[in-house]
């Protein structure tokens, strides 16, 4: 918890402290929401306290200098809105970085709160600017979207412990019972649905709190790999409306909107996935042109020299007790799930749903290593309805017991140690179906 305000007003402040204390005061009556919990966290987390103090902490004469300018601003912002807000005169363009600054150090579980203390803040925590900003500082919390109902999705925030509601999504046929991808980049998740002959993309955006609609890739698409990097997306592969199965990929900016081409895979296929490693974009199995075996082998894709790399023998252990072999030894997978796959702190783990194992990759060796179990109650119909996903510095299972007429959905978490087995812990639960549709971690 931070110490009491009258520490700040020591040195070098004005003749007028009791009005300068005020504004500190005010400054510190909405930086405390924040700053309370999470310190408090950080003296509960094993072995996180250190990385999140360094994100969280800054040089004191910083902090004071940031607290002073977003009180003044806090101050004048009170003052203008009890009078006219017609005639009431705009923030600076000085006051505005200032209250970006220290906003950028407050939590996202407090930025309702924070919100709701006046129409400047309102209006600074719908800006895009600061979450570029949270992204330079590198200062990200994750919070957990997925949908267990058709048109729904919820949302949990591991941070606050909450979980936040999502507006439902405006009705498509071609998400109700079509196959659909989700991805997470930025402050937007997408989801993706197919029509006769065409796709469609709705954008969900923590900034309007509102679903649109009408945003297009150059080679649309479906059954495709995915995996975003901050504000930046990465799509390879999947079929086009025709069914053909595609090598293209593409790179999609949520600052602009835009979709760019990027040079096709070694390897045309669909139904793989995809993750970021050490800053480059892997895509991992999937079933190629010709038959419905899942390929062996993964591709990485270098975003600096824009070349694709084959890997063989990449894809992990599956169901059957296939893998590690080579192209030869394509395995069914008419009815799989892609493979569930997840990068911490760049080391990528597999699920292995049959066999309720987690698997780790070593990179050196091109082999996959045991170094867990899932959870015992997620279960899932040959990988279909069980999320395995990164969240921060942990792995997270999203799912539960299959159960008749509802059951409940269960979030599992665990930070993988080198040396240690896995330790599951429950996160949240609640009653809703139990067969995940689609899940996304959104950090910003």
């Amino acid at each position: 918890m931070l110490e009491p305000p009258s520490y700040l007003v020591l040195r070098d402040l004005p003749s007028s402290c009791e009005e300068e204390s005020k504004w500190i005061y005010n400054a510190h009556c909405v930086l405390q929401l924040s700053s309370k919990k999470r310190f408090l966290d950080d003296t509960n987390e094993e072995g996180s306290s250190a990385r999140k103090l360094d994100h969280r902490c800054r040089d004191k004469s910083d902090k004071i200098t940031d607290f002073l300018l977003l009180a003044k601003t806090y101050q004048r912002s009170n003052q203008n809105q009890q009078g006219s807000e017609q005639q009431s005169p705009p923030i600076t363009r000085l006051d505005q970085n200032a209250l970006l600054n220290c906003l950028a150090h407050c939590s996202l579980s407090d930025f309702g709160s924070i919100a709701s203390t006046n129409k400047t803040f309102r209006s600074l925590i719908k800006n895009s600017e600061l979450y570029r900003l949270r992204r330079a500082k590198g200062i990200a919390e994750h919070w957990i979207y997925f949908s267990c109902r058709l048109l729904e999705w919820e949302a949990y925030d591991p941070n606050g412990d909450r979980w936040l509601r999502v507006p439902k999504m405006t009705f498509n046929e071609c998400f109700m019972c079509s196959d659909k991808e989700s991805l997470a980049v930025g402050t937007e998740l997408l989801v993706f649905g197919k029509e006769i002959m065409s796709h469609v993309i709705y954008k969900y955006s923590i900034l309007t709190n509102t679903w649109t609609s009408g945003m297009q890739m150059n080679i649309p698409r479906c059954l495709f790999g995915s995996a975003s990097l901050g504000e930046i997306a990465v799509i390879a592969g999947g079929c086009d409306p025709r069914g053909q199965i595609l090598s293209s990929a593409e790179l999609y900016n949520s600052e602009t909107g835009e979709w760019t081409v990027l040079p096709c895979m070694n390897k045309a296929r669909k139904m793989c996935s995809s993750v970021f490693m050490d800053g480059n974009f892997f895509v991992i199995g999937g079933i190629g042109e010709g038959n419905s075996k899942m390929l062996m082998c993964g591709e990485v894709y270098d975003l600096k020299k824009r070349t694709w790399t084959l890997i063989p023998n990449m894809l992990p252990e599956r169901s059957n007790g296939s893998g590690g072999g080579d192209q030869a030894n394509e395995i069914s997978s008419a009815s799989e799930a892609p493979p569930l796959v997840a990068v911490v702190k760049d080391e990528l783990y597999a699920a292995s749903y049959a066999q309720q194992e987690v698997r780790k990759y070593d990179k050196r060796r091109n082999v996959w290593n045991k170094v867990g179990n899932l959870p015992e109650r997620a279960s899932s119909m040959n990988g279909w309805g069980m999320a395995f996903r990164a969240c921060g510095d942990q792995l997270v299972v999203v799912g539960g017991p299959r159960a008749l007429g509802g059951g409940f959905i269960e979030i599992n978490a665990c930070v993988p140690r080198d040396g240690e087995s896995l330790h599951w812990r429950v996160l949240a639960s609640k009653p809703s179906g139990s067969f995940v549709y689609n899940c996304a971690i959104m950090g910003c």
